[in-house]
C-alpha cells in the first residue's frame, strides 16, 4: 500500500523516449534543449503533479528566464516547491559556470570583426547586470583583443564620462582601436540621446589621439545594438 506521506516522484525516465532531454541532449546537441529541458536535466525529478520540465517552466515564469534566476538569493530559490538546497545549489552553480565560460581568455586572443563577435564576447554577463556599467575593449592593429575594462557603475551620461579615463588604458597600452560597451538594465538596447552624446565626444577625441572608436555597443536583455550599424554619431 502507498504510504501518502512519500508522494511519488515523477522522473526523467517516466518519459515519452522522445520527451527525454537527455536521450535529446545526446543525440542532437545541449543547444537543441529548451532551457526547462536543461534544468529538467540538472534537477532531475520532478513533484506531484509536475514533471520535471514542467518545474523548470515555473521556475523560469516566476523569475523572467535566466537573468532572474541567476539574480535570484539563494535561500529563495531552495525554498521553491520541488527544489531544496541540493537541486538549488546545482542550478546556481551551472549558470556560474556558463557566466564564467564567457570570460575565459582562449589561448589566441579573439579577433574581432564585426559587432556581433564584440558583443558576443560581453553579452551573457553584461545581459544580467542590475546597474549599468560602462566598458572600454582594447584592441591591437591586428583588432585582436587585449583587455576589457570596467570604468563607470551606475549611470552613463556625458556630464559623468571622463573622456581622459576612456582612453587612460588605450595609450598606455598602445593600443589602435577600442569598442565601447554598456547595458541598460531595462533589456531594451535602443541608444539614448546621452549615449549619443557620450559617444560622439569619445570618437571625436580619439581622432587627436590617433585611436579609432570602432563602436559602442548597447547591450540589452541577450540582445543588443550597434551604435555603429545605426548610424548614430559614426557618421562622416
Amino acid at each position: 500500500m502507498e504510504n501518502d506521506n512519500h508522494p511519488p516522484k515523477y522522473r526523467i525516465s517516466d518519459m515519452v523516449e522522445d520527451d527525454k532531454p537527455r536521450e535529446r541532449l545526446a543525440s542532437f546537441g545541449p543547444a537543441a534543449l529548451s532551457n526547462s529541458e536543461l534544468i529538467a536535466i540538472l534537477i532531475r525529478v520532478g513533484v506531484k503533479g509536475e514533471s520535471a520540465i514542467q518545474v523548470g517552466n515555473r521556475l523560469l515564469k516566476k523569475y523572467n528566464g535566466l537573468r532572474g534566476l541567476y539574480r535570484a538569493p539563494f535561500s529563495e530559490l531552495q525554498n521553491e516547491h520541488g527544489l531544496g538546497l541540493a537541486k538549488s545549489a546545482q542550478l546556481k552553480a551551472a549558470i556560474e559556470l556558463g557566466r564564467r565560460l564567457t570570460l575565459e581568455s582562449p589561448h589566441d586572443r579573439p579577433s574581432i570583426g564585426s559587432p556581433k563577435e564584440a558583443a558576443d564576447l560581453v553579452l551573457y554577463e553584461m545581459s544580467i547586470l542590475e546597474q549599468e556599467e560602462f566598458r572600454v575593449m582594447l584592441l591591437d592593429r591586428r583588432n585582436k583583443v587585449m583587455e576589457t575594462n570596467t570604468l563607470y557603475i551606475g549611470s552613463v551620461s556625458s556630464s559623468q564620462v571622463r573622456i581622459s579615463e576612456v582612453f587612460k588604458e588605450a595609450v598606455r597600452k598602445n593600443s589602435s582601436s577600442v569598442i565601447l560597451f554598456h547595458n541598460h538594465p531595462t533589456g531594451d538596447p535602443t541608444p539614448s540621446a546621452d549615449d549619443i552624446s557620450v559617444t560622439r565626444a569619445i570618437i571625436q577625441a580619439g581622432k587627436i589621439l590617433d585611436i579609432e572608436v570602432l563602436d559602442h555597443i548597447i547591450i540589452g536583455a541577450g540582445v543588443f545594438t550597434s551604435m555603429k550599424e545605426k548610424g548614430l554619431s559614426f557618421g562622416s
